[in-house]
């Protein structure tokens, strides 16, 4: 059985509607808490209104990135894990990440070599396990999160900035690292896009552009695929 036939499956579907349906649930109760906190507090009818008007045109552009993201993990893993898995968690790098790290894991290059069944079953399990680690560390740890966070860093704040950002720099270059070796169309899709991310992450950040911030990485996406398929 081709293994796209399993990923867009009807009980694929059915397992991925009932987590987001929490997802949903759980949205309620947090709006619910932060309506009655609001009045607590003694915050009015129009200024809680006004702060839900903010945050819903706030959130229209992550929403559209999240939405390129998801056609991207289609192709790969189908439309209830994509589905699922962007309700949940919502960083389209580090699913796209997680499904990388799971089919090379069994020699699938993904994008590069064709999906199997056993690299499909492992692109699954490494997206899911992978958020599983920090959802039950942040459960466990949040109270204490500062106390590491100056043991680690010994009181230099810029510590913890770089090796966040050396970690993520390793692992993105291991994600795209067989696409620039393949020398095809990925390799200029890829090159493409990492060119468009240097010219607009620098120009958003030193103008102060929360808009293009946000859009860089959906710029990045489509504008690596449209030089591929025009070169």
């Amino acid at each position: 059985m081709d293994y796209l036939q399993i990923a867009n499956s009807a009980p694929m579907w059915l397992a991925a509607g009932v987590a987001v349906s929490l997802v949903l649930f759980q949205a309620f109760i947090f709006a619910k808490k932060s309506y009655a906190t609001g009045k607590e507090i003694g915050l009015t009818e129009d200024q809680m209104k006004s702060a839900m008007k903010s945050s819903f045109i706030t959130s229209l552009g992550p929403c559209i990135v999240i939405l390129t993201g998801l056609l991207a993990l289609l192709v790969t893993v189908g439309g209830p894990m994509s589905w699922m898995r962007l309700s949940f968690i919502g960083s389209v790098m580090f699913e796209l990440m997680a499904a990388g790290f799971g089919t090379e894991a069994v020699g699938v290059k993904m994008g590069i070599d064709p999906m199997t069944n056993v690299a499909f079953a492992n692109a699954v399990w490494t997206m899911t396990l992978g958020s599983i680690g920090w959802i039950v560390f942040a459960t466990l740890s949040a109270s204490r999160m500062d106390k590491v966070q100056q043991k680690v860093s010994r009181g230099d704040k810029g510590l913890i900035k770089v090796i966040s950002i050396a970690a993520m720099l390793g692992a993105f270059s291991s994600l795209v690292s067989g696409h620039i070796v393949a020398l095809n169309n990925n390799t200029i899709a890829a090159l493409a896009g990492g060119a468009i991310m240097l010219v607009l992450s620098p120009l958003a950040d030193k103008n102060n552009i929360k808009w293009l911030k946000e859009w860089a990485l959906a710029i990045a996406l489509f504008g690596g695929m449209l030089v591929a398929v025009v070169l």
